[in-house]
């Protein structure tokens, strides 16, 4: 495709140059109109492919993994149906730490106010199953709800 583009840009700016005059080749100068014809290519391609550099965006979350894809749950970033997974997590537990985030450290979880004792030791159950990244603006908006409903 890029090639595509590429070789319409060329035709259309070789419509609008003057014509030039024509030379005779012989063997004698044929290196040299080699010569010239690789270097103008070699300056046009660097042009071209200079102007346009590659986007530098964010394709892929480097914590993708513990968003729900793994044993491991990013507690600042993860949905509240990851703890699904975890039985006895949801809804009550999930949502009280989904709820209160974004935590220093997964110890932090255990500073939300209003959780009882039970609550305490399922958190205890699964706290090796956790971690806390840093929060990602793409990820903390949909923390409580992602738009998926049965």
């Amino acid at each position: 495709m890029k090639l595509a583009i590429f070789a319409a840009l060329v035709s259309a700016a070789a419509a609008f140059t003057a014509p030039q005059a024509v030379k005779q080749s012989t063997a004698l100068n044929a290196d040299a109109g080699r010569r010239e014809f690789f270097g103008t290519a070699a300056a046009a391609a660097i042009g071209a492919f200079g102007v346009a550099a590659p986007a530098s965006a964010v394709v892929d979350y480097e914590a993708l993994a513990y968003l729900g894809g793994s044993n491991v749950v990013d507690l600042n970033n993860a949905n509240v149906r990851v703890y699904l997974k975890m039985p006895g997590m949801y809804p009550t537990v999930a949502g009280k730490i989904v709820s209160n985030g974004p935590y220093a450290s997964v110890a932090d979880v255990y500073k939300i106010k209003g959780l009882t004792e039970a609550e305490k030791e399922v958190l205890k159950k699964y706290e090796s199953r956790f971690a806390a990244f840093t929060p990602s603006p793409d990820y903390v908006i949909d923390r409580i709800n992602n738009g998926l409903y049965r």
